[in-house]
């Protein structure tokens, strides 16, 4: 068996600093890149069986996983430790939420260091008040540029590698305005950004100031039921964009379609009417590389693929 396919049963065999320099070379390539959310490491691994640029960790994911609300209850040790085990299961880069950095800009970079070891690509991190809540809804609250500009500042001379992408996120344009969110996107690229993520953009005209104002690679948020407009990842391309996420897409698909299930259970005492909505055993274990392992060590994983039961 080959060292590269010995190392895929353990994890994906790409190093962290060959999927960082992919992201930058994603930037840099004029096509946009898709990072649907992965809410698992199974999830992620679909998404790069299907031809994903990336994949992406929210934190609002993270937070409604754990039953939580994203209001900042999570901590950075949860976080990491969840993109960690995403991370580790692709070999396309994995882009993390880190919210406002888990506190003051000290703390910001320590979370830099944290996320460099866990095998992250980049992460982004905002200007709100902490603690923060979903950018899509109303009562925001951001901090002052400056303060945003220490946070930035800190975890960028924090980073060791320098093709980890730190990427600011700015949600003034519903509290300030869109001029002001373009003005703090450019001081938060003067103080070290690499990136910058604009929240709640409305329509593809906003998308587009944006795009003429900010000069550096630039993140969509696609999140459904928002404030942004839902456009296509060839409408984002062509207006400049350099990155879309979908970051709750998986977890709401996935969910729909567990209560469904359970509800057809508890109704009828059986899940014989859901089965053909289900993921097919054989699908599962093609999606996990059974094989890979059977190769790996056959004398523990002696098991032999059967059909579906």
């Amino acid at each position: 068996m080959s060292a590269a396919s010995t190392s895929r049963v353990i994890a994906a065999p790409t190093s962290a600093s060959d999927k960082r320099k992919a992201f930058r070379a994603g930037l840099a390539s004029g096509k946009i890149q898709r990072m649907p959310g992965a809410f698992s490491p199974l999830v992620a691994m679909l998404a790069q069986e299907i031809g994903f640029e990336g994949v992406y960790v929210s934190g609002a994911v993270v937070s409604a996983d754990l039953g939580l609300p994203d209001i900042g209850l999570t901590t950075l040790s949860e976080v990491a430790g969840r993109g960690q085990q995403i991370a580790r299961a692709t070999d396309v880069p994995t882009l993390i939420d880190a919210d406002t950095g888990f506190g003051e800009p000290m703390s910001a970079a320590r979370t830099v260091t944290v996320l460099e070891d866990a095998g992250l690509a980049g992460c982004h991190l905002e200007d709100q008040v902490n603690p923060k809540r979903c950018g899509h809804l109303d009562g925001k609250a951001v901090v002052p540029a400056g303060d945003m500009i220490q946070r930035i500042r800190a975890a960028v001379s924090a980073r060791r590698d320098p093709d980890f992408v730190i990427c600011a996120r700015t949600d003034a344009r519903a509290i300030e305005g869109l001029d002001a969110a373009i003005a703090r996107a450019n001081a938060y690229v003067d103080a070290g950004a690499d990136m910058i993520f604009v929240e709640a953009l409305a329509d593809p005209s906003e998308f587009e100031k944006f795009r003429a104002g900010v000069q550096v690679p630039l993140l969509a948020n696609m999140t459904e039921f928002g404030k942004s407009e839902l456009l296509s990842a060839g409408q984002l391309e062509n207006l400049g964009y350099n990155v879309v996420i979908y970051p709750v897409s998986t977890l709401r698909l996935a969910m729909y379609a567990a209560e469904q299930g359970l509800r057809e259970i508890a109704e009828t005492g059986t899940q014989a009417g859901v089965v053909d909505r289900m993921q097919t055993r054989s699908r599962l274990y093609e999606l996990l590389q059974y094989e890979n392992y059977n190769e790996f060590d056959s004398g523990i994983f002696n098991f032999e693929l059967q059909g579906e039961s």
